[in-house]
């Protein structure tokens, strides 16, 4: 497992667990939650924030959020 920060440009990966901290309840909320898949849509040019697809729709995290997202990467 990786973190999503670590996660490049294009590729998949489905959410394994959470850091438990404030923003984990925040990220559920957002539709991050474990067994969905994300996919790292773009990233900005200095390398935050990123966007990722999940539950259907564009999400920026900032990489400190994505820090806290455990993820197993897939090949699609």
């Amino acid at each position: 497992m990786i973190k999503l920060s670590s996660l490049t440009l294009g590729k998949s990966a489905v959410i394994r667990d959470f850091e438990k901290s404030d923003i984990h309840i925040k990220l559920m909320e957002m539709g991050c939650v474990p067994g969905e898949t994300v996919k790292v849509e773009k990233i900005a040019p200095m390398g935050d924030p990123i966007c990722i697809i999940v539950a259907g729709y564009n999400l920026s995290l900032r990489k400190t959020e994505a820090d806290h997202i455990w993820v197993e990467e897939i090949a699609i």
